[in-house]
């Protein structure tokens, strides 16, 4: 649980949905080291509760510019021992990217002004994404002289591998409707009360499915983007039967005979 208020983030809770704003706007809301444990923090909050969904967003209209440069700037100086404290701070990014993909819940990021780096890769460990008209997303460490490091598992995931080529290697710029056509994100929505209505939607459909059933379809295709699927059959069935044998499916059933709601719908 997170010992104190964080810093870098405001955090809002209404019934089932945790909203976390990225709350540096002075630097567009690039990630600092003190951001990332609080991320950390903030979902293992969430995941230990009975919350059910994650909202990722920026304050003051931007998501997130990406890494801090002036954390990076004194990892640099910093005297290397036995471990790199560059190598340190990037694997810290790395592990919240890693968090928010493998987490049951479900995660809903909701993209717009400066998308940059390692915001770029935070957005693609979304389940959802929904981008306004004024986004602007930028994949620049190539143009810098570094690399998409963390992000480059997620870029692959969500992207496709000759997407993620073509964008780490051009240093790609672009807006909402190229980042719909080629799959970033879900929609692309006017700013305001249009994305704020999609997001709504978003959520309604959300709340509207079992969380339990939600966590263990999020296992399961994790797993089947790796395995064959013939190798899956068994552990697909068990896990159904475990679901339909389970209070959710119970419930589940009995509501669609009964023409109701089910008892975790919002």
């Amino acid at each position: 649980m997170m010992a104190d208020a964080p810093t870098t983030l405001a955090i809002d809770r209404k019934g089932g949905v945790l909203t976390i704003r990225l709350n540096r706007p002075e630097v567009r809301n690039a990630m600092s080291q003190v951001m990332l444990a609080e991320l950390l923090a903030a979902l293992a909050d969430a995941e230990a509760t009975d919350a059910r969904v994650v909202v990722l967003r920026g304050s003051d209209g931007h998501f997130c510019a990406g890494a801090d440069l002036r954390d990076m700037a004194a990892a640099r100086m910093a005297p290397v021992g036995e471990t790199d404290p560059v190598a340190a701070s990037n694997a810290a990014f790395g592990h919240v990217c890693a968090a928010y993909a493998r987490s049951p819940l479900a995660v809903v990021a909701v993209l717009e002004g400066s998308v940059m780096g390692g915001g770029f890769g935070l957005a693609c460990t979304a389940d959802v994404a929904l981008a306004s008209r004024d986004v602007d997303f930028r994949l620049p460490e190539t143009s810098l002289g570094v690399i998409p490091a963390q992000i480059a598992p997620f870029l692959v995931e969500r992207l496709g591998y000759g997407q993620a080529k073509r964008l780490a290697v051009t240093g790609a710029r672009f807006g909402a409707d190229e980042a719909y056509r080629i799959g970033l994100v879900h929609r692309a929505c006017d700013t305001g009360a249009d994305l704020d209505a999609a997001l709504a939607e978003t959520l309604r459909q959300i709340l509207a499915c079992a969380p339990g059933a939600v966590a263990e379809t999020k296992a399961l295709l994790r797993r089947a983007r790796f395995e064959d699927a013939g190798a899956l059959v068994d552990h697909a069935a068990t896990v159904f039967a475990k679901a339909a044998r389970g209070p959710e499916g119970a419930e589940g059933l009995a509501a669609f005979i009964e023409k109701r709601k089910p008892n975790w719908a919002e």
